[in-house]
Order: C-alpha cells, then sequence, then structure tokens
C-alpha cells in the first residue's frame, strides 16, 4: 500500500507557489516507489484528504504574526472531524515570514498540539525579504520528509 505524503499551503502570490512547488518537487525527486506526493490549497482539503495521508506538510504565510486566512480555515473546517482520529500524524511546517514568523509558529503549534500530531522536523521559518535561498529550502524539506517516510522513520 502506498503512503501518502499531503502538502498543504496557502497561495496568494507567485512566491508562495513556487516555495509550494519546491516542496513537491523535493519531495518527488527521492523516486520512492511506495510514496505517493500531494500537494493542494489548503482551501480545497477536507478530513477524508487528510485521513488518507501518511504525513502532511503545512506551508503558510504569516499575517500580522499569525497563519493565514485559508490555513485557519483548513484548521476550522477540520478540526473535529480529525481530533482523537489523526492522533499521530507526523507534520512539518514552514512560513513565509515578512518578520519573524514566531507568533505564527506559536499559533500553529497550539492548534496542532491539541491534534496530537507528530512534529517531525523543526519549523521553517523563511524570513524577511523574498531570497532564492527559500526555494533550496524549501526543495530540502520535501526531500527530507519523503524520505524520512518513505524510509518509515516515521
Amino acid at each position: 500500500m502506498k503512503k501518502k505524503l499531503l502538502i498543504v499551503t496557502n497561495l496568494p502570490s507567485k512566491n508562495t507557489k513556487i516555495l509550494l512547488d519546491e516542496v513537491e518537487t523535493g519531495a518527488k525527486s527521492i523516486n520512492a516507489k511506495d510514496l505517493e506526493i500531494i500537494a493542494h490549497n489548503a482551501i480545497n482539503v477536507d478530513y477524508e484528504i487528510i485521513s488518507r495521508s501518511s504525513a502532511i506538510i503545512i506551508g503558510t504565510t504569516e499575517n500580522l504574526g499569525y497563519m493565514s486566512g485559508i490555513i485557519k480555515d483548513f484548521f476550522d473546517r477540520n478540526y473535529y472531524k480529525c481530533l482523537d482520529k489523526t492522533n499521530g500524524l507526523p507534520y512539518a511546517i514552514y512560513i513565509r515570514a515578512g518578520h519573524d514568523g514566531t507568533g505564527t509558529e506559536i499559533n500553529l503549534k497550539k492548534i496542532i498540539t491539541g491534534l496530537k500530531w507528530k512534529e517531525i522536523q523543526k519549523p521553517l521559518i523563511l524570513k524577511g525579504v523574498w531570497s532564492n535561498d527559500f526555494k533550496k529550502e524549501c526543495f530540502n524539506l520535501g526531500a527530507t520528509i519523503a524520505a524520512g517516510l518513505d524510509a518509515n522513520i516515521y
């Protein structure tokens, strides 16, 4: 049975689409035959998609020190359906932060702690003005999480 890595994000700009594409490309770069990579705009993700996932990467922009409205909506729509049914789901997050991303990270983790998901990598916070280095960091995030999932590390 194939494992499924779900990548969920909001896409308010060309740059956030680039980041999603890099995470997805990185995940696919390991060429795991028993791993399916599924990337979605968070607005299109429901409990059924989450429940069939073996791990999840959540990407968001920093909006006034908080997660994006689309990511908040993702949790609002799915939280109670996931509660006690997706315990231990391995997750990683990346934050595109114009400032420091701290508030966004704290608030994401408050929600995810309630879901009892398991953090498998320290959050990737892409701070400040746009840098092409962000692409490499997102590629590496996708590749690392996919490789760990494929190797049954989590």
